[in-house]
């Protein structure tokens, strides 16, 4: 009797202490949607919206907080700042779990027209070739790319910078795909195509490595 009454006790804790409720505290990812095609995100007051969550112990063990997403729909967004309300019934949360506070209440974003130009690729090579050896100009592939993203920014720029090439002691020639220097701004290029540089490097016409190079021919 005495282990029955055990057991039926142990169940009862068990089981209010599942249904008790807690809260938990979540910072959830802001992204935007139907953001107009003319219109570029240049600043957020907030990139998380943070959540207090209320419900049972089993209810917020099924809570995928890694899939948690406050969607922000910016339709019909103007050039300027907009101010947009949280809107906690957005959440998808399991049964018995419900939103009990936020913060921030609203969010501030700026839009900007969206502008495109094309600008001039420069690749930027730094170091010399080996003794002996002469570098030629460096050629680009495009030799411009389109740029888009918030119209002030994007009208600024003339030309993009490769990142660095180093051809100190090579002796020779370089063909290489390079990411390009765009900054930490809102601009990016219209299209992801890769962007190669060709650095022609070879021995001084009449110096020893060509005289050396001449005689391993004819001795071959």
């Amino acid at each position: 009797m005495g282990f029955l009454a055990l057991g039926i006790a142990t169940i009862l804790w068990g089981i209010a202490h599942s249904s008790s409720s807690i809260e938990r505290s979540l910072d959830v990812p802001v992204s935007f949607q139907n953001l107009p095609d003319d219109l570029v995100v240049t600043s957020q007051s907030s990139d998380r919206v943070n959540i207090r969550v209320r419900g049972s112990r089993a209810a917020l063990r099924n809570l995928a907080a890694a899939k948690l997403e406050y969607v922000v729909d910016v339709a019909g967004a103007k050039p300027g700042t907009g101010s947009f309300e949280v809107d906690v019934s957005r959440f998808d949360l399991p049964r018995g779990a419900n939103v009990v506070g936020r913060s921030p209440a609203s969010l501030e974003i700026d839009f900007e027209r969206r502008g495109r130009r094309a600008v001039r690729v420069r690749p930027d090579v730094e170091g010399e070739p080996a003794a002996g050896f002469l570098m030629g100009e460096a050629t680009v592939e495009p030799p411009h790319v389109w740029l888009t993203g918030a119209r002030s920014e994007v009208m600024r720029l003339d030309e993009v910078v490769t990142e660095t090439i180093d051809v100190a002691g090579l002796q020779t020639p370089i063909d290489r795909e390079v990411r390009l220097s765009l900054g930490a701004g809102h601009v990016w290029m219209e299209e992801s195509r890769p962007v190669r540089v060709k650095i022609p490097i070879e021995p001084v016409e009449g110096g020893p490595v060509e005289a050396d190079q001449r005689g391993g021919r004819k001795g071959g």
